[in-house]
């Protein structure tokens, strides 16, 4: 590690490791201060090793094991202080290089790991999300498709009565059509030429039992700019023959019995006719 070249990503791993000798960590520390390069490549290598330090989980020292390092220690410091000064110090790079790629190798494999599970997470939770996203779409089609055909059901039955709604003043522009289905409690209707309500008044439809019960309400509605509106399969009960259909004008909260005057009325035929 001398001259002007950068230092080698291994040394530099030891180096963020705390595993060159103090020579070479001082090489490398002078080098870097002035390297942006290796300084970077330094950076990134510590925040690696750092991510690999917290994944591994701790565990306690064996029993003892304190008390014959320092014993140890205590006699290591004992023999050299013992020693006689060598007359010249022997560069020791050779051997603390050859035993490094075995405290390098094991790191390298443990950050790649690591790199790669985050990577396979997070496109495990990319492909969950769309998972989800399809579901919700698959639901959304099939509540569609089955209205779709309740509706068509309703319009194509035999047995529907079809009614024209007309105004009961001299002008006969309103109109009203009903498809009813008693058995299914399924009820289309479509109304032309309306006019225009105030903002706190609304249109309500009426089913009127064959039976002489209270009329049912079948829904609130108002007029587009051309004077049409639509009620498409209220909430009513089943099986409930109509004899008549009409409409009033009610409070913009509608209302539980019809008030006069009707706007549009229509006598039900008899079913299937």
């Amino acid at each position: 590690m001398t001259g002007h070249a950068h230092i080698p990503q291994e040394d530099l791993a030891l180096y963020a490791m705390h595993s060159l000798a103090a020579e070479d960590s001082a090489v490398v520390r002078s080098h870097v201060d002035q390297c942006a390069l290796c300084r970077d490549e330094l950076a990134v290598l510590s925040g690696d090793l750092a991510l690999v330090a917290l994944s591994v989980e701790p565990q306690p020292l064996p029993a003892g094991a304190r008390q014959r390092f320092l014993d140890r220690l205590a006699a290591t410091v004992a023999s050299e202080s013992a020693a006689p000064l060598p007359e010249r110090v022997v560069p020791i790079t050779q051997k603390s290089r050859a035993s490094r790629p075995l405290h390098w190798i094991p790191w390298s494999a443990a950050a790649a790991l690591l790199i790669v599970s985050i990577a396979l997470g997070a496109r495990l939770h990319i492909l969950n999300d769309e998972l989800r996203q399809e579901t919700a779409l698959a639901a959304r089609q099939a509540a569609a498709s089955s209205r779709a055909q309740e509706v068509l059901d309703v319009l194509t039955a035999s047995s529907a009565q079809h009614v024209l709604l007309l105004s009961s003043k001299a002008r006969p522009e309103p109109t009203g059509r009903a498809v009813y289905l008693a058995d299914r409690g399924g009820l289309i209707f479509q109304a032309n030429n309306l006019e225009p309500l105030p903002e706190n008044k609304t249109y309500e439809l009426w089913v009127i039992p064959s039976s002489g019960r209270a009329p049912i309400p079948a829904g609130l509605f108002r007029p587009d700019a051309a004077g049409s509106a639509s009620v498409v399969l209220p909430a009513l009960p089943s099986g409930v023959p109509a004899k008549a259909f009409g409409v009033t004008i009610e409070n913009a909260a509608g209302s539980d019995t019809p008030t006069a005057p009707i706007i549009l009325a229509g006598a039900a035929p008899v079913a299937g006719g």
